[in-house]
């Protein structure tokens, strides 16, 4: 039996926004944008060479959802990005904007660095020593 995780939601303000923002800052490929109808859209975005995992961006539509946007976990960091090539990628988000939390650091597990996203959600730029 094989399982994986698919998609993470994630709750945004604004689907054009939160496409933007990941796409260029992320670089993430949009997978797909589709209308479904009454101001709702289906939109996922994947980490460039991402086979399985995917997020997708759930425009809040209730008072409770808007409440979550930016702060989802209480302020712990949220999601993990890894990458082959630490540097390349934080230079890379840093030249488009990128909020960093702290300054990159060595860890035994690997180099790390904790970025927040669009609305304030805290990610890990993280490179696992092989």
């Amino acid at each position: 039996m094989k399982q994986y995780i698919g998609s993470i939601a994630l709750v945004v303000a604004d689907y054009d926004d939160a496409i933007a923002w990941y796409t260029r800052v992320l670089g993430f490929t949009l997978v797909e944008d589709t209308d479904m109808g009454g101001g709702k859209r289906w939109v996922v975005v994947a980490p460039p060479g991402s086979g399985e995992t995917r997020v997708l961006l759930a425009k809040a539509t209730t008072p409770e959802q808007s409440a979550r946007i930016g702060d989802q976990t209480g302020g712990r960091v949220f999601l993990l990005l890894h990458t082959d090539d630490f540097w390349r990628d934080y230079r890379r988000m840093e030249a488009a904007g990128a909020t960093f939390c702290e300054a990159p650091r060595e860890e035994a597990y690997g180099t790390v660095v904790v970025f927040q996203d669009l609305y304030g959600n805290k990610w890990d730029l993280l490179q696992v020593k092989g």
